[in-house]
Parts: C-alpha cells; sequence; structure tokens
C-alpha cells in the first residue's frame, strides 16, 4: 500500500467515522426527544371516595392509596370545589401504610369535586394526576381535569438530557481510567486519552449540578423561573435524591484528585523509565516496584470512587424501592461499573486508534488486554441484567404488555448486536500484528521531521512568512503521522468495528437513560390488579347528569346506574326525572359508551322502557377497564333532543 493510498484511505475512514456519530447522535437526540414525561414508580391504587363516585353526604376526608410510600410536600394533595376553591384543610397526613389523606372542611355544597395530587416516588421520581367524586349529584365544574403528568416541558427534557450526560460522564471517566490502568498504561501521557477522560469527569460534575438546580422544578411546578430558587433547593437538599446527588459531588471531588495523579505523577514515573533509566540494577528495580506500587494505589483509590459513584444511583432510583433491595443495589452498581469498563474502554479504545500520534500508537497487547477486559464486563453485564429484569419485570406478559418491558426487550436486541460487534473486533484483535517499538515509531517520526523541515532564511524578519511555513510544517507532520499510525492494514478493520461498536452504544445509552425513569412491569402490573380489585369492590356505579334539550319543558336529570360496573356483561338502569324529582315519561333514551385512551366506541346501548321515566338493559359488555366516557341522549319531542355526557372509571 502506498502512502497515498494509506491518507486517502484514512481521510476517508475519518470522514465515515464522523457521519456514522452524527448518524447515531441525530438517533439519540429523536429517543430522548420522543420520549413521554416519566412515569413514576408509585402508582395510584385506590381512593375514599372513589374517582366518578357519587355519594349522598360530603365526606370528612379524601384518602389516597398507592403502590408504595411517597413522599409529598405542601400542597401535594388537593381538593377542588365545583368554582376551583380549595376546601382541604392544608397538609396531607399518612394515616397508614401508603395510605394518605387530607381532612376537608364543614358544609360543602352538593356537585362535582376534584382532588389532584403531585408526589414523589420512592425511586426519586414524580408522579402526579386528578380526578372527581361528586356529592349529592354531579354537576357543572370549573376546573379541568387533565391527566397532567410531572417531569415534562421544558424542565423535563433538560433534566432528562442532565440524566444522559450524567451517565455519559460516569462510562468515559470509569472506562477511560479503568482502560489505562488495566490495559495501556502508557496511555495516560497521551493527550487525548487525558482529554476523553477529564471531559468525562466534566460532563458528570456539570450535569449533577444541574440535574441539583433542577430538581426542584422537575418535581415540583415545572417552571422554568423555579431553577434558581434556593428554597427549592434547600428542599431537594433534603430527599434521598438530593443527598445521592451531594455524595456525587463529593466523590467527583475525589475523582479530580485521582486524574491529578494517573496523569501526573504516574506519567511523570513512566517517562523518567523511558529516559535515561536506573543508575544500577538496584535501582531500575525500585524503580519498578514504586511504580507498581503506585498503580496498585491508584487501582484501589479509583475502584473506590468508581463504586460509590455507581452507589449514588443505586441509592435513588429503581434499585432502593421494591424486592430484595439488599440485594439489588450492590448488583445495580456491579451492572453500571461493568457497563462502564465496556463502554468507557471502548471510547478510549477508539480515540487510542484515531487520534493517538504515530509515536504513541496502541500496541496489540493492549488491545488484547481490554479484549479480555470487556468479555469479563459482558458475562458481568448479562447475569446482572437478567437479575435486575427478573426484579423489574416480573412476568413474561409484562414484556409485552408494559412499557418497561418494551424497552427492555429493545435494550436486550442492542446488546445482542453490540455483543455480535464486538465478536468481529475479536477477530479483527487476533489477527492484529504487532506494531514496532514506540520508541522506533517516535526515532522515524523525529527523522521523517528533521528531513523536510523548512528552513526561514536568516534575517528575512518575514514573520507571517514564518508563521506560514510554521503551519505547513504542522500539516506535512499530521500527515505523516496518520500514515504511521494506519500503516497496518488489519488495524484499520479494527477501527471500523470498534467504531461500530462505539455506535451502537451511543443509542443503548439513550435506551437505557429512558428506561431508568420508566414504571418497572412489575409495580405497573401490580398497580393495575390493586385498581382493578378495588374497582371490584365498589360496588354499583351511579351517575346523574342534568339535561336541558332547550323546549320549555326540556330540563331534567338522566341518573345511570351500571351493575356491577365492571369487566363483562352488566346490568344497567336508566332514570330520567324532572326538576322537581317526578319521573319524565320521554319518548327515547340512548346510550353510548367510549374509550378514547383505547380507540374503543362509540358502543350504543338502546335501553326498553319498563315504566314512566324507566329505561333498562341487560348484558352491557364492558370489554376491558379504563376511564370511559357515558353519553347520554334525551329525546323529549319529536323535535327536541340533547346529548350529555360523563366520564367514570369501569370495572
Amino acid at each position: 500500500m502506498t502512502p497515498t493510498i494509506a491518507l486517502r484511505g484514512a481521510t476517508q475512514g475519518v470522514a465515515r467515522a464522523r457521519t456514522l456519530l452524527l448518524l447515531f447522535l441525530a438517533v439519540t437526540g429523536a429517543l430522548l426527544a420522543g420520549a413521554a414525561p416519566a412515569s413514576a414508580h408509585a402508582a395510584l391504587t385506590g381512593s375514599n371516595p372513589t374517582q366518578g363516585s357519587v355519594v349522598d353526604k360530603a365526606p370528612t376526608e379524601v384518602s389516597l392509596t398507592f403502590s408504595e410510600q411517597v413522599a409529598l410536600s405542601d400542597g401535594a394533595l388537593q381538593v377542588l370545589d365545583p368554582k376551583g376553591e380549595r376546601v382541604d384543610t392544608g397538609r396531607a397526613t399518612n394515616p397508614s401504610g401508603t395510605t394518605y389523606a387530607v381532612k376537608l372542611h364543614a358544609g360543602l355544597p352538593d356537585g362535582t369535586f376534584t382532588v389532584t395530587y403531585q408526589v414523589v416516588s420512592a425511586d426519586s421520581h414524580p408522579v402526579s394526576g386528578a380526578f372527581t367524586f361528586s356529592i349529592g349529584a354531579p354537576s357543572q365544574t370549573t376546573v379541568a381535569v387533565s391527566d397532567k403528568e410531572v417531569g415534562g416541558g421544558v424542565v423535563g427534557a433538560l433534566y432528562e438530557a442532565g440524566r444522559y450526560i450524567s451517565y455519559a460522564g460516569f462510562i468515559l471517566l470509569v472506562g477511560g481510567a479503568g482502560f489505562v490502568l488495566a490495559c495501556w498504561q502508557r496511555g495516560a501521557g497521551v493527550r487525548p486519552v487525558q482529554r476523553l477522560v477529564v471531559s468525562g469527569w466534566l460532563a458528570l460534575t456539570g450535569a449533577t449540578l444541574a440535574l441539583l438546580l433542577l430538581r426542584g422544578s422537575y418535581v415540583g411546578s415545572g417552571k422554568v423561573g423555579d431553577i434558581f430558587d434556593l428554597t427549592l433547593l434547600g428542599q431537594v437538599l433534603q430527599t434521598k435524591a438530593g443527598a445521592a446527588l451531594v455524595s456525587r459531588l463529593l466523590l467527583l471531588a475525589a475523582g479530580a484528585l485521582f486524574i491529578a495523579v494517573l496523569f501526573g505523577a504516574y506519567v511523570k514515573r513512566d517517562e523518567a523509565e523511558a529516559g535515561d533509566g536506573a543508575d544500577t540494577e538496584d535501582d531500575a528495580e525500585d524503580a519498578a516496584a514504586a511504580k507498581r506500587d503506585l498503580t496498585f494505589g491508584l487501582a484501589i483509590g479509583g475502584a473506590v470512587v468508581a463504586a460509590g459513584l455507581a452507589a449514588t444511583w443505586a441509592m435513588a432510583e429503581h434499585a432502593s424501592t421494591g424486592i430484595q433491595t439488599g440485594i439489588a443495589m450492590p448488583v445495580d452498581v456491579l451492572h453500571l461499573l461493568a457497563v462502564a469498563l465496556w463502554l468507557g474502554g471502548l471510547s478510549t479504545l477508539l480515540v487510542a486508534l484515531f487520534r493517538a500520534p504515530a509515536d504513541a500508537q496502541i500496541e496489540a497487547a493492549a488491545v488484547q488486554r481490554f479484549s479480555r477486559v470487556a468479555f469479563g464486563s459482558v458475562i458481568a453485564l448479562v447475569a446482572t441484567g437478567i437479575y435486575q429484569s427478573w426484579r423489574q419485570v416480573g412476568s413474561w406478559s409484562a414484556f409485552t404488555d408494559t412499557t418497561y418491558g418494551q424497552l427492555l426487550l429493545v435494550k436486550i436486541g442492542l446488546v445482542t448486536v453490540l455483543v455480535g460487534i464486538a465478536w468481529i473486533s475479536r477477530r479483527w484483535t487476533g489477527q492484529l500484528s504487532e506494531l514496532p517499538a514506540p520508541q522506533a515509531v517516535a526515532a522515524a517520526v523525529v527523522e521523517q521531521r528533521a528531513k523536510t523541515r523548512t528552513k526561514v532564511p536568516a534575517g528575512s524578519g518575514d514573520s507571517r512568512r514564518a508563521a506560514q511555513l510554521a503551519r505547513q510544517e504542522a500539516a506535512l507532520a499530521t500527515t505523516r503521522d496518520k500514515r504511521l499510525r494506519d500503516a497496518d492494514p488489519l488495524r484499520s478493520g479494527l477501527r471500523r468495528s470498534v467504531l461500530a461498536e462505539a455506535g451502537v452504544a451511543v443509542v443503548l445509552l439513550a435506551v437505557t437513560t429512558v428506561l431508568t425513569s420508566t414504571e418497572p412491569g412489575r409495580t405497573e402490573e401490580e398497580a393495575k390488579a390493586a385498581t382493578s380489585a378495588t374497582s371490584q369492590q365498589a360496588g354499583p356505579l351511579s351517575l346523574k347528569i342534568p339535561f336541558d334539550t332547550g323546549a320549555e319543558d326540556g330540563k331534567g336529570t338522566a341518573e345511570v346506574t351500571l351493575d356491577p360496573a365492571r369487566v363483562g356483561a352488566n346490568e344497567m338502569h336508566v332514570f330520567v326525572v324532572r326538576p322537581n324529582g317526578k319521573a319524565f315519561d320521554v319518548p327515547e333514551v340512548k346510550i353510548a359508551f367510549t374509550l378514547e385512551s383505547k380507540d374503543i366506541g362509540p358502543l350504543p346501548v338502546t335501553p326498553d322502557r319498563v315504566a314512566t321515566g324507566h329505561w333498562t338493559a341487560s348484558g352491557v359488555q364492558i370489554p376491558m377497564a379504563g376511564d370511559w366516557t357515558i353519553a347520554v341522549t334525551v329525546r323529549t319531542s319529536d323535535i327536541d333532543q340533547a346529548t350529555v355526557d360523563k366520564n367514570t372509571k369501569i370495572g
């Protein structure tokens, strides 16, 4: 292969690398941008009064039951009257277990009331929602009930971006340092490798500070203006998530000291050994022993810092709640460390292959050592991943029926692809020829530079000309360095496979970030089961819906009862009464059921008239549980009719 062809191939390889990296970053951005607001670990499993119910007299309190214990702040639970005014007495209490209650003022009028809640689950993710109940009879309300979720909007997007950057920073910091100590100690003196590890530290530190500032608004109002609210920051510092972020910052301070030693004293000792050498054999042995001691100390200190950093995620997220937390947290730490050693080492190898100067080429032995480290990391990753999957999913059906399970299947697929590409990389590693000794490469580079060095004519005084010649010489030197670095054709194949691994890893990290903020499949299914059980125990459903056809005698109320108000066959009765409470003899009544969230309906039901103002239908089929809209059409004359509807939860 001629130098020109080698140079052209290297240039094309770099261009392809940049294109692929941009493509994968675009895919990552699409994944993050398309992600819904963070689903929470906790779920509302019941309430008293129940959602959509009509009670005869005003309750003294409203209670909500969640799937796990939650954290509440002031105003976490609110009850609003039909005019939107608060009718609760203030701060919520925790009377028992996972049930939380708020007292109500006495003397509440009839009408529809709205309950809103905004809490933080045990794994630090926020959850919010709202529902209605009525006293006496349903009424119009000025409160817009929506499926509002905290964690969305601009603040939510910034928070998710911060989480992604923090994971990426952790991987580059831990994986890069581990690669240097375990596989390529000479890499500690290579400037691109130093920049990669320091960039990881900076990214993790900056993202952690940003998450601390964003946290209060993220779990609260969601307003950008609240990001720098020191009161909210003080509240965050008192929470489990805040404590984890502060601990991470303290560990990063120790990490800065580790980096200073790794790229300072460690490099100087390595350079000293590569210089004139020791005066005697004893001095050489002492120097080698001192370097081994320093390497061992750095390895122990780095492992402690890395494990501590990983624990700041384990102590505040999914591993810290649910079943077997005593096992889950250490497993989560091991999982994160395995990911960092594999993907972070992969990134460092990519930098070494593409950016390291010719006189600091990575040796084949170092690549082979990393191949063994990566293999061990994959084994640990698979073992811990199987346990985490069992713990978070719980059943085979949850893989396809829950968002968490579906994302987990995507992650498993990406890991499988990544392992396949890594196997190809191992084949290239096995065929990789040894490079010339670094000292010989350095001597060759110096010799070529000396031969082609441009001399500025003495006394010319032309500083611009001198600067131009210096830039030309630097460009030529860079070209020579690349030619020497890319001379081995086997190394070119390794670079391509490692680049492909890194690209898949970028997408994998994005999916993992979304996965860690998604409600685990086990919890989602347990919440659905608890909600279904609660709805089955609630008994018959009764809704009173006022109507007005606009005619002179066109006002009244339609009362719809559904028994047992659960999935399957139900008995339905419709009572139509005038404003004075007497039966209203109308020509026709029609009912329709719609489940908008699943695009089901409207399902029409035409009840039979059994008496004045009384209509009934048997075997009314409700195909699945959910928040249904019941629409009632009442015709009071040949031309006068009105359609009114009401939302309610059915079985």
